[in-house]
Formats: C-alpha cells, structure tokens, sequence
C-alpha cells in the first residue's frame, strides 16, 4: 500500500500545487499517529520517507537494560545484541518495524484523516498565496450552488462565497450561469471559503468603469467618488488631469456604449455620471441633477449644504423616497438639506417662524397650517379645534394644545406680522406632475445614523392638499 507513494505524491503534487515537503510530512506524521495507536503510545517511533525507494520506514528506539519491565520502551541486552552485537547497556537502540502495512482499521482511519487535514492546510496555503495579490480585481466564475441564501462561485481551482447581504436585489441567477464579481476579501485561514465576493460595494462599479473606459485605466480619467442603492440607482463622480478630455462623455462613450455595458452588468441599475468640482456648492449642483438648483449655501465647519431648488423641482431634487439627495449626500460626504424657494422665503417670515416656535409644530405641520390659511400664532390662536382636525395628522387633543399654547404665547408678547393672502395661496408649491410637494428634505452623510429618516413623506402634504381643496 505505501510502497507506490512516490508515485502518487509527485502526481498529487503537480496536480494540485502542493510543496512537496509539506505532503511528506503529512504523511509521516499520519503514519506515526496510525503506528502509536496500534503498537502504544509510549513507543518512541521515528517515520522517515525514503525518497529513493517510495517508501515510508517506521523506526523505533528502546532502552537497552538487563531485564525489561516495560517492552514499549525498553529492549533486553540479548536481543539488542542479536540486532546489533556492540551495543551496551542504557544505550538508545534503534529498529525499523516491519509489515507495517498493517496497522489496523482504526489506525489507518486516523492516518487518512491527519493526512487530509495536512492536505486541506496545504492547499489552503496554495489558494491564499494565489489569490491575495488579486483583492481589489473583478474576476469571473460559475455558479455552483447555492447554500442558505449565499451563492457559490467555482472560480476554476476553488470555490468562491457571494454572500447573500453583498448579491444585488431584484436579479437571480441559476446554477451554470457565468457571473463577476469584486474579490473583496481573501482570508489565510477560513473553516469554509476563504474567498468572499462583492457585487454591491462601490469597488465593483468602480472597477467595471475602470474596465469599460480605457481613459480610466490609463489615469487620465479619475474616479473621485462613488454611492449606490445597488439594483436601483448610482452617482459616480469623474475628473480629468486633461482639460481637453471630457471625463463624462469618456464614461459615457459612443452613443452610451460604454456605460450601457456597465449598466447591462449591474442588471439595469441607473448610474448618473456627476462631474467632479473641489467646490462644494458646484459639486452638489452637478451631484443633484437632473434637478436644477438655483442657489447653495455651504458651511465648511459643519460640513453641511443648504440647497434652495424651484418649486417645480423640489420632487425631482429629492427624488423617489429620498433616492437622489440621498445619494449626492453620500457622494459629498456632506450633510444636504434640501429646501423649495417658497419654504426657504417662508422661513425668512415671522408669522411662520412663529408657528415652528411652538412645542410640537414642524416645518411639515406648519406647511398645512399655513394650507389652511393658518399663517401665524395669531390666526391659530383664533382658529376652531374643527378648523384643525380636518388636518389629518392632528387629533381634537392636539388642535385644543395648540391653539391655547398659541394663546398663551399671545399673552406674553408674542406678536407676529401677517401673511399676505396671495403668500398663503402660494404657500404650497406643487410638482411637475401637479401634486404637492415636499416642502423640503435634509439628508445626512453615512455616518449619521438612519439616513432615510430625515426624508419626510410626500403623502403628509399630498393630504394636506386634498383636504383644502375638498374643503373650496
């Protein structure tokens, strides 16, 4: 059984890159485990590998004394010197242990299992010292499986890990078909796959650009940033060191080829491709198109951007549940609150900033009030609790609140001017689709804590309005 080995060691080894060192010594060490199970374990056993013959030798020493009280480790005078005639008392005298084929089911299980566990080290070795020059790389494989919701991707000499968090929404893929990925972690030791993919991750768009635009590859065309819903939509942000190389038209190609090709990979998700500006108010305008923006206020301290946008803009500025802003914020890494012109003129007046002084009054609250005509403490401290519960988000506890809180604040001095009529009529600005928009939406970086939260629900003043013109 062992006499063939060299043959099948070099076979092994040319077929799955092993060190041919290290299978030796798995085997070694295999066969030693197997020889102490089956002749003891004190046995002092020594396995060597005779490379000249393919064969695996087990050796073992025992302590020459007059009489033997233990015959795992020592040997009597007479029979060590019928194997060697000048050996001496308390010498260590070594024997090679024949048949030792036979080591018994259970010793030869164990030897299999040391040896396959070597192995599985070994070719761990061979995959980590492969892949780990190639993170960062986009490379394909086929799907192999898929194992509680992750996907594996047998990348010819292994397999690969898509976890199901980093597989993009709405596509599915069936075993055999040909997929790529971004190598986004290659681990030493792993229990299961040490190759962990990415088709999520700003690297993979990033990459894919990189890949369709030769511009990109060559340095003159520089990606500065990157955010993504992956699945729905992405912004990438571009810059060219040559001023007579456009950096969108490049990323764009003839007719859209190029990023047609990236979106085609992406399974359709929408890239806007943003001119990079060192300047924030000019980047958070190319960053929030298609919408026009017709003045940004930046404060560099805070990191924050007060994006004033027309009236009939407002919606596409903000985009599908918060989508744009959302991520033209990620993009910055700026904080972007995002206001109409009418909202941005309403602050600047004291009967609605009178209103947003009290407890328990937003700017969305206010927006309604202000639908309603309701324009200033004043008028609400004057109004009926039926003249406030038609708002359906206030109940006839909190229109009674808010009208003697009002009154309160009338009684300690807190007199406002008044909105024009026309003002009120105007109030509410409607989008390109003549529904009421959000008046206004503030998004902030990634690090901050729940994003979306911060984009209120259109559905709040779409109410608001219905309920006026029910009410005409």
């Amino acid at each position: 059984m062992l006499s063939d080995l060299k043959r099948i060691i070099d076979q092994i080894c040319r077929d799955r890159g092993f060190d041919k060192k290290l299978l030796i010594e798995a085997i070694e060490e295999a066969v030693e485990s197997a020889a102490k199970k089956k002749l003891g374990t004190r046995r002092d056993i020594e396995v060597r590998f005779n490379e000249e013959f393919g064969e695996v030798e087990v050796f073992q020493f025992r302590t020459v004394v007059k009489e033997v009280e233990d015959e795992q480790t020592e040997i009597g005078i007479e029979e060590a010197r019928a194997l060697d005639p000048e050996v001496q008392l308390e010498d260590e005298l070594g024997e090679k242990m024949e048949n030792i084929e036979d080591l018994g089911r259970i010793a030869a299980q164990s030897a299999k299992q040391v040896i396959i566990h070597k192995m599985k080290d070994a070719e761990q070795d061979v995959i980590y010292e492969m892949f780990k020059d190639r993170k960062g790389e986009i490379v394909s494989g086929i799907v192999q499986r898929f194992e509680r919701g992750n996907m594996v991707v047998n990348l010819g000499r292994t397999d690969a890990i898509l976890p199901r968090e980093q597989q993009i929404p709405k596509r599915s893929f069936k075993q055999g078909d040909r997929i790529r990925a971004y190598l986004d972690d290659v681990r030493e030791n792993a229990r299961d796959s040490q190759l962990i993919l990415s088709r999520t991750c700003n690297e993979f768009l990033a990459k894919l650009f990189e890949m369709e635009v030769p511009e990109i590859a060559e340095g003159i065309v520089e990606i500065m940033g990157v955010s993504r819903e992956p699945g729905f939509r992405a912004k990438i942000a571009v810059s060219s060191l040559e001023t007579d190389v456009d950096p969108v038209g490049a990323c764009v190609g003839m007719k859209g080829s190029r990023v047609q090709n990236v979106v085609q990979e992406l399974q359709g998700e929408r890239i806007d491709i943003v001119p990079w500006s060192p300047d924030p108010a000019k980047y958070v305008y190319n960053a929030l198109a298609p919408a026009h923006v017709s003045m940004v206020m930046a404060d560099e301290e805070a990191q924050t951007l007060l994006v004033i946008v027309p009236n009939d803009q407002l919606s596409l500025a903000i985009g599908r549940q918060g989508q744009n802003v959302r991520l033209a914020s990620r993009l910055l890494g700026w904080r972007i609150d995002v206001k109409s012109e009418q909202r941005y003129a309403n602050l600047e007046d004291p009967g609605y900033q009178s209103l947003l002084a009290i407890d328990g009054i937003e700017e969305p609250l206010a927006d309604q009030l202000l639908a309603r005509g309701v324009f200033s403490i004043e008028k609400l401290a004057g109004a009926s609790v039926d003249d406030l519960i038609v708002i359906r988000s206030i109940n006839e506890e909190q229109a009674q609140y808010l009208i003697d809180t009002a009154a309160k604040m009338i009684g300690e001095g807190v007199v406002t001017a008044s909105f024009s009529d026309e003002s009120v009529e105007n109030s509410v600005p409607e989008d390109v689709d003549g529904n009421v928009a959000e008046e206004s939406v503030a998004v902030e970086t990634p690090e901050e804590k729940d994003v979306a939260d911060v984009v209120e629900k259109d559905a709040v003043v779409e109410e608001a309005r219905a309920e006026e013109e029910e009410s005409k």
